[in-house]
């Protein structure tokens, strides 16, 4: 029978040592405590100086653990770490976080999957690493998952269709089926993670003006409209295609319950120009709940204190609370 809540904290991965993840882990822990405890997966040998430590063997033990320091799942890494100057040989085994965290995440032992900002840079030239995000990584590791990414805030809800591609090759990505299927992952999350019984969602044209009726270019014409089409024809609530423009004023964001866009930065600016301390990164599409914050490893910033936890506090809360939705759902 399923639990009617989730009885285990989210694992926190590392990410990169060099970058802002240990200290705004650190951080998040003062700032939540015992009230929404999470299991840190890393080397504590690079966490802030002087943070207090609780080391544990599983994320079971996070909650107990939480109130005496932050809840570590001790994982040695080669290098220590300096701020600011991300280390090959701690490359492959910031990946092997990634992936211990997800199987955790898999197979129940987790409440989520939380994950701290990596430098894709340093992983593609220290550990040869394939993805261009953590995003593609998971979905590989869930067997080829089909996933989309969503930006979340108290604000906004903005879901690319292409993600982490040359904007010179979006035209040729898009597709109806590529759209077809985020919006409907889209749809799904709004109902089962989010709980809106009844998703509106905005749709976004290609190009400007949505096409201007096909006089600045033809894809709303021939592909965006007619997969809207189709997703009607299945029930789902959709408005668009729309010109982006207009889309994101305070009275348009109100119509809708989440935007799904073509483009990476279509989605992202908007959502990161309104509520840029506060937006999650939500995957859909993953047989667990994984989230991670809205900014990159600020490796300029690192190492002095400055870095402001307030994205990572709120993708633990959100990943809580998706669990938390997903169980009643079930249930």
């Amino acid at each position: 029978m399923t639990r009617a809540l989730p009885a285990l904290p989210p694992v926190l991965t590392c990410g990169d040592p060099a970058g802002i993840g240990p200290e705004i882990a650190a951080r998040a822990w003062e700032l939540l405590g015992s009230g929404h405890p999470f299991a840190w997966l890393g080397d504590p040998r690079h966490l802030p100086r002087g943070t207090p430590v609780a080391e544990i063997a599983s994320p079971a033990e996070a909650e107990a653990a939480a109130a005496r320091g932050l809840p570590v799942l001790p994982r040695p890494f080669p290098a220590l770490a300096q701020p600011g100057r991300p280390d090959p040989a701690n490359a492959a085994h910031v990946v092997a976080a990634i992936r211990e965290g997800a199987e955790l995440a898999a197979s129940g032992a987790a409440g989520a999957l939380v994950t701290a900002p990596v430098s894709k840079q340093a992983l593609h030239e220290g550990a040869g690493f394939p993805f261009p995000g953590h995003t593609e990584y998971l979905a590989h590791l869930a067997g080829g998952a089909r996933v989309a990414m969503m930006l979340a805030s108290p604000l906004l809800r903005v879901v690319p269709a292409t993600i982490h591609i040359p904007l010179s090759a979006v035209p040729g990505a898009l597709t109806g089926a590529l759209i077809e299927e985020t919006v409907a992952l889209t749809h799904a999350a709004l109902v089962r993670d989010f709980a809106v019984p009844s998703p509106r969602i905005a749709v976004a044209g290609l190009n400007p003006h949505a096409g201007e009726g096909g006089h600045i270019g033809r894809e709303e014409i021939e592909i965006i409209a007619p997969a809207l089409d189709r997703l009607r024809g299945r029930g789902i609530d959709i408005a668009g295609p729309l010109s982006a423009d207009t889309m994101f004023h305070p009275e348009a964001r109100a119509r809708y319950d989440a935007a799904v866009c073509m483009y990476h930065d279509q989605a992202l600016i908007p959502i990161k120009t309104l509520d840029f301390a506060g937006g999650v990164n939500v995957t859909l599409g993953l047989p667990y709940v994984r989230t991670s914050p809205d900014h990159g490893t600020a490796f300029d910033i690192a190492g002095r204190g400055a870095a402001d936890p307030t994205s990572l506090v709120a993708a633990l809360r959100l990943a809580a609370e998706i669990a938390r939705n997903r169980a009643r759902q079930d249930a």
